[in-house]
């Protein structure tokens, strides 16, 4: 796994950009997946949820790290974050340095969580370290079965 870093903190007005792509496979029936991001401190315990998608409630058990980590503990968390699964495409999400409860975090190291899952297709997480309150960062992620390309980028 790389480390990034990411400048400054929410306190500054800073934001990690990411941009993820969803894409179609080209067998098989389409389902649009079940996608979760969330952030990690260096324990591994979630900070934030910065977003989930999903259709029916009891199938967030196939976001395996997910439902362990936050989706079978807190579900009025994964309601009030809850958004419709959405088909192939690029989407734009944004963490403003902040945890759960909207309080600033501190400088430090977290990992960026993503975790996608489809019926009748495959599983697919994409883990990244990063600095929160170093450097400056613009990376792309690989390509996954069912995460494309992820690119992370931080912005004042």
């Amino acid at each position: 796994m790389l480390l990034l870093s990411v400048c400054s903190s929410a306190s500054y007005g800073a934001s990690l950009q990411i941009e993820l792509a969803l894409p179609k496979p080209e067998h098989g029936p389409y389902h649009r997946p079940y996608v979760a991001v969330w952030i990690e401190d260096p324990a591994e315990k979630p900070v934030r949820l910065i977003e989930i998608w999903r259709e029916k409630p009891d199938w967030i058990k196939d976001l395996r790290r997910f439902w362990r980590k936050t989706g079978r503990a807190d579900q009025p968390l994964v309601d009030a974050r809850t958004g419709a699964t959405k088909g192939p495409g690029v989407y734009h999400l944004k963490w403003l340095g902040d945890d759960n409860d909207g309080k600033v975090v501190a400088a430090g190291e977290y990992l960026l969580v993503i975790e996608a899952a489809r019926e009748h297709g495959g599983r697919n997480i994409v883990k990244q370290k990063f600095n929160w309150g170093g450097s400056t960062i613009d990376l792309t992620l690989p390509a996954g079965s069912e995460i494309g390309a992820v690119t992370l980028k931080s912005e004042k």
